[in-house]
């Protein structure tokens, strides 16, 4: 048996059968592409109704020799075997390939069971001998597959084209054998430009020319110590590659402003001038700590690498004390992470935990002067840089669950640099490491929390299982923990896995995020009060360098005075010019009027002009939008 495809090219179809079976052949010769004709003395309604919509013919009355003249294919599929011979051998006679579907022995050919994602069709065949089973095998097949694999397709179909104007033969053949087995779904993620880039790529290799598949790249970095370490890393595992790298030192929004709570400054403070430098074309690359990097990249960018994981755990650290248990009552603990203090406080409620800003070393350097007691940080940073203090001790997982991403560096380029992208996947990827981040990034992302939420989430795999934890430290009465174990095998099966977990963890507000404008410089105790409830809360004053709303639009506007509301307007204007508009609550009448004075009349108003009662407003509504 030889399995060949068939093309329609504008050539009918003649099916002589109006039952079950026949249905079945219409419907895939249909989807196949050809136009379909049907005979036979009865036709189910059903055939007849596919054939009216797929604009197919259909003649209720007995077969006759001619209906098969000019056929590109004929289906003999009636219950009577006189018929279904006659209909081959007059196929047969008149030159035309047929397939009797109740008799596999008879006709030229049988039609195997067919899926089809996108242009790729997956077809399985048994002779005739055992339909039910055929599709058994196909539908096992199809569980394993998913619309990437036809994205691909389409891809390397672009691939082809292109390598066949740019190529000689030879080097097309190879290019294309390469090609072809990149990874799905950077297959199918690809524009056409990244075909293109990755097509020459492909023929630099092959040619073994590094100058074109880039020998010289420049890296946008933050200038801290660590920083600086990271980078030196990703580019020493370059330059083994043949591939020199310069620095691009670049000052962040969380580098410029070292006194404020993080969670206060906005999102994305220690990435987004690093992807303007990629964006103006300055630098190539840029590396992050991967737990920096917010839950969605902007669409223009992408992770390009996940490196090997350094040490994941938080540091205990103090110049007198050996261990955290150790530690008096009343003693105070630095650290800057929501998601430290909460769990650290589960351990020791009785400590005092206060807010800790600075590189490592600055952090260091208060703890050896005095200010505090002991601080909290990631083991990673301390063991790149080879720092510590006399007493530096790991906690377990199990008791502060690690940040999403803690100890893994993130390489982020240009999504449609497609060739620098795989210079750098191949020199620094870690396809464990990876499987890892991307489980915990799904978490993130399911959840849509931000670095003012206190969560954590670790993953590790052991073989092809699994294990991911996580933390999420709300205002319930008790925090929500959650351990999942699975098999992992694929990028999808982490995403699957973490997606689960969020399910697992997820809180009324989690990933909710609200913006809360006010006049006065201490923190408001509104936003205090809607983090511990879970929501995402940057708080904003005039004159700070106020986001972009069309990046991120708030769930909730939130108004605690009216002067908030003129604090507000360089927002407010970014807001007018969105079609969609976030939820307002306001806390009086005053606050009320001054908001819908502005054009954003308040959807809900606090029943008391309190805290209490503003901050319940918001919950209500927030839970229920």
């Amino acid at each position: 048996m030889l399995p060949i495809a068939l093309r329609p090219d504008g050539r009918r179809a003649v099916i002589v059968g109006g039952g079950g079976v026949a249905l079945r052949k219409a419907e895939s010769l249909v989807a196949a592409g050809f136009p379909v004709f049907v005979v036979a003395p009865v036709i189910d309604g059903r055939l007849s109704d596919l054939l009216a919509r797929r604009g197919g013919e259909c003649a209720e009355r007995a077969y006759e020799s001619s209906d098969v003249a000019g056929a590109g294919f004929v289906v003999a599929a009636t219950g009577d075997d006189a018929v279904n011979a006659r209909v081959v051998e007059d196929a047969r006679a008149a030159g035309i390939l047929v397939c009797d579907a109740t008799d596999g022995e008879r006709g030229d050919c049988t039609m195997p069971a067919a899926a089809r994602i996108g242009e790729l069709t997956i077809a399985v065949d048994t002779g005739g001998a055992a339909p039910a089973f055929s599709k058994r095998v196909l539908e096992e097949i199809g569980a394993t597959l998913d619309a990437d694999y036809g994205r691909a397709l389409e891809t390397l179909a672009r691939m082809r084209t292109y390598a066949k104007t740019a190529l000689s033969p030879q080097e097309r053949r190879a290019a294309l054998i390469a090609l072809s087995a990149m990874p799905i779904a950077e297959l199918a993620a690809m524009n056409p430009a990244q075909a293109e880039h990755e097509v020459e790529a492909a023929v630099a290799r092959l040619r073994g020319d590094t100058t074109r598949a880039t020998s010289t790249l420049r890296c946008a970095s933050r200038g801290s110590a660590l920083a600086m370490t990271q980078t030196r890393w990703v580019a020493s595992k370059l330059a083994e590659r043949g591939v020199a790298t310069t620095i691009l030192p670049v000052t962040t929004a969380g580098d410029r402003d070292r006194e404020r709570p993080i969670e206060s400054l906005g999102v994305n403070v220690f990435v987004k001038e690093l992807e303007i430098a990629l964006r103006e074309r300055r630098a190539d690359y840029a590396v992050h700590s991967c737990k920096d990097l917010p839950s969605q990249l902007p669409a223009d960018m992408t992770i390009a690498a996940i490196s090997a994981r350094q040490d994941p755990r938080d540091g205990f650290c103090s110049e007198r004390y050996e261990r955290f248990a150790d530690l008096p009552p009343g003693a105070i603990v630095g650290t800057s992470s929501p998601r430290r203090r909460a769990a650290l406080a589960l351990l020791r409620p009785d400590l005092d935990y206060r807010e800790m800003r600075g590189n490592v070393d600055t952090r260091l350097r208060k703890l050896q002067e005095g200010h505090y007691d002991a601080i909290v940080l990631a083991m990673a940073g301390l063991k790149r840089l080879g720092a510590g203090a006399t007493h530096t001790v790991a906690f377990s997982v199990e008791d502060v669950v690690p940040a999403v991403g803690q100890g893994a560096l993130a390489i982020e380029t240009l999504a449609n640099d497609a060739p620098i992208a795989r210079t750098l996947r191949d020199a620094v990827n870690d396809v464990t490491t990876e499987l890892c981040i991307g489980c915990e990034r799904a978490a993130l992302r399911a959840l849509r929390a931000g670095c003012s939420v206190p969560l954590g989430v670790h993953a590790s795999l052991d073989g092809d299982i699994m294990t991911v934890r996580g933390f999420f430290g709300g205002a319930d009465a008790e925090p929500r923990r959650a351990l999942l174990r699975d098999a992992v095998r694929s990028m999808r099966e982490a995403d699957s896995l973490g997606s689960r977990l969020a399910d697992a963890l997820r809180s009324p507000l989690s990933g909710r995020l609200v913006v809360v404008p006010r006049t006065q410089a201490r923190p408001s105790r509104v936003a205090g009060a809607l983090r511990e409830l879970g929501a995402e809360v940057v708080e904003l004053r005039a004159g700070d360098a106020w986001p972009d709303p069309a990046e991120r639009m708030p769930d909730m506007l939130l108004f605690a005075s009216s002067g908030a509301v003129a604090a507000a307007e360089p927002y407010l204007r970014g807001l007018r010019a969105l079609t969609r508009k976030p939820i307002v609550a306001a806390i009086g009448p005053r606050t009320s009027a001054a908001a819908a004075g502005a054009g954003f009349a308040p959807d809900a108003e606090a029943s008391a002009p309190s805290v209490e009662a503003l901050v319940e407003l918001a919950r209500k509504r927030l839970e229920r939008a």
